[in-house]
């Protein structure tokens, strides 16, 4: 008798495995990574002493309460630590909402070229996924709205949006919200928040704040430089951080990253260095890019998106970057194959880019 292989849910083979970005050229010794769009500078000194300071007790199970790291982020950004959740990193807490909200006969809606993880996570609890296209790579609110039917039960938005860095001006973040029905849940996921300088932005505090159903998303990944800790945090409405606790693992958060996030966070003048290094930064390669030719879309994040024109040359440009041991991010998974991703990195990492990319656009 042959035997039958077990078998996934059919949804699962839909799926394919989230790739993330390069670190290593073959050939190649001096590296520079900025291909992920982690903080320029790593992490805080204090938090690299939280973390060697924290293996001294690695041997103890962490508060399955993340009570310590929800009271500094509720100090340091006003808020209810009642109402804030922490995960294995905000991609946990994404993958968290939509198995609990979503699944089998329901719809997630999001932006063309919103976040990839959105449409994995979706796609394996057995969602619909419905991508909207977009106006000048950013998302566009009537038609996300026009995409909703009864079975759409979340919509998903970064804001600012990673990969393009298009933001959506507070004002039609709210005209989204209001458009929706009361049953969806809408997700507004401000992995980049901190780099925003614009006066009207706000990263969804004013709408968890004000209803029921929306949730805001958060990470020390960033500008805090701890990608490698896995620590995110979401603010909610009570109801949903009841669903949220009921799903969650009960250690889902390692003791180093909350020891490190809430020293990360008292850390003095980081944010403000971080924010204006990456402003000024951003906008050096972004004019110098442009001068040499290039297409910049404008980005709100720590990274720009650099557009070549077609696929051919953004493979061509990727290579001669590699050559010369820059990583950049290829979007041909966004649908964006005719651009590069690049991180804003050290003053002496964006001269190099702009050194490269220049050299690449005049040929």
């Amino acid at each position: 008798m042959t035997a039958m292989p077990v078998m996934p849910r059919p949804s699962i083979l839909s799926v394919e495995p989230y790739v993330g970005g390069e670190s290593k050229v073959p050939g190649v010794n001096r590296i520079i990574k900025l291909s992920s769009n982690e903080g320029a500078f790593g992490p805080p000194p204090g938090a690299i002493a939280a973390i060697a300071e924290s293996a001294k007790e690695a041997h103890r199970y962490p508060d399955g309460g993340a009570t310590a790291i929800r009271e500094a982020i509720g100090r340091r950004f006003g808020l209810d630590p009642a109402r804030i959740v922490c995960g294995n990193g905000s991609d946990e807490l994404l993958s968290m909402l939509i198995l609990a909200y979503g699944g089998e006969g329901t719809e997630l809606v999001m932006s063309a070229h919103g976040f990839m993880m959105y449409d994995i996570t979706g796609r394996w609890a057995g969602c619909r996924v419905i991508k909207v296209p977009e106006r000048n790579l950013t998302a566009d609110v009537d038609g996300l709205l026009a995409a909703v039917g009864p079975r759409t039960t979340m919509m998903f938005l970064a804001n600012p949006n990673n990969p393009t860095g298009s933001i959506l001006p507070q004002s039609e973040v709210e005209r989204l919200r209001a458009g929706l029905r009361d049953d969806i849940l809408l997700v507004l996921d401000s992995a980049y928040a901190e780099y925003v300088t614009r006066p009207d932005y706000d990263p969804g505090v004013r709408l968890v704040d004000a209803a029921t159903n929306t949730v805001m998303c958060r990470t020390f990944s960033k500008i805090f430089g701890m990608g490698g800790m896995r620590l995110g945090w979401a603010y909610a409405p009570p109801a949903i951080v009841d669903v949220l606790g009921r799903v969650r693992g009960p250690f889902n958060v390692n003791a180093s990253a909350m020891a490190a996030g809430i020293a990360a966070l008292a850390e003095r003048g980081w944010v403000e260095t971080s924010v204006e290094h990456n402003t000024r930064e951003r906008a050096r390669v972004a004019a110098a890019l442009t001068g040499a030719g290039l297409k910049v879309w404008p980005s709100e994040g720590n990274f720009l998106l650099v557009d070549f024109g077609t696929a051919d040359r953004a493979k061509a440009a990727d290579a001669h970057l590699r050559s010369r041991g820059l990583i950049v991010r290829a979007m041909g998974g966004y649908g964006l194959a005719k651009c590069l991703r690049v991180t804003i990195g050290t003053s002496e990492e964006c001269g190099l880019v702009i050194e490269a990319l220049t050299a690449f656009a005049r040929g």
